[in-house]
């Protein structure tokens, strides 16, 4: 049987790495250290995959700009006071990413992380080798628009028909349809099963790696 998609796109947090928890607590340092109250859990979970730009002007409306460039160096910071390595990989990731390769797939990454974190990232992994494509927040626009999505399609040649994002976010799911590109979620991230559902994913899965139980 002939498969569906040719290019597999992946968030980076709470998709293939277990760093929600980090991210929060990143975020609730960030408001800490700038005199800002204290994200609740569900706020600072919500702007998970937004550009840092966008999350902190959601979290904290009516910032100023520099109030705004406070927060996001006081998060890089934060966030970067812990070593993450293959370890925070969630269980069977890195398999996953292996076999999808071996298969044929080609595999790209669309994240609200800046291009040096992802970068920080992948090395710690030991994993941007797998990937043929990645697009970050602070060079292009940050979803939910689609401009990651199209870029990564434009380089690498596939249409929407034959392209797939796997996320944990609402923001994922909504790329993803502004893209006109199928989605699968992920509820081991920022987001609840029900809230993924709400924006019609092909599937909703406990983790990601279920991911090879649905790949036709």
């Amino acid at each position: 049987m002939k498969r569906q998609y040719d290019l597999i796109v992946f968030d980076w947090d709470g998709t293939l790495i277990d760093s929600i928890g980090w991210i929060v607590h990143s975020l609730r340092c960030a408001a800490a250290a700038c005199g800002l109250p204290d994200p609740a859990d569900e706020d600072a979970r919500g702007v998970i995959g937004l550009s840092l730009s966008a999350a902190m002007g959601a979290l904290f409306p009516g910032i100023s700009p520099a109030e705004e460039a406070a927060l996001v160096q006081a998060y890089q910071e934060a966030y970067a006071a812990k070593e993450l390595g293959r370890d925070h990989l969630f269980d069977g990731v890195l398999d996953m990413l292996d076999d999808l390769r071996g298969q044929g797939y080609r595999l790209a990454v669309a994240t609200g992380k800046s291009r040096r974190g992802l970068q920080n990232a992948l090395r710690a992994t030991a994993t941007g080798d797998l990937f043929s494509v990645t697009r970050c927040a602070d060079e292009t626009a940050s979803k939910p628009h689609p401009r990651m999505l199209l870029e990564i399609m434009g380089e690498t040649g596939f249409a929407a028909e034959r392209t797939l994002m796997i996320g944990d976010s609402v923001h994922d799911m909504k790329m993803a349809g502004n893209a006109q590109v199928a989605a699968v979620g992920v509820a081991c991230g920022a987001n609840s099963r029900e809230q993924l559902l709400e924006h019609n994913p092909l599937f909703c899965l406990s983790t990601t790696v279920q991911l090879m139980d649905v790949l036709v």
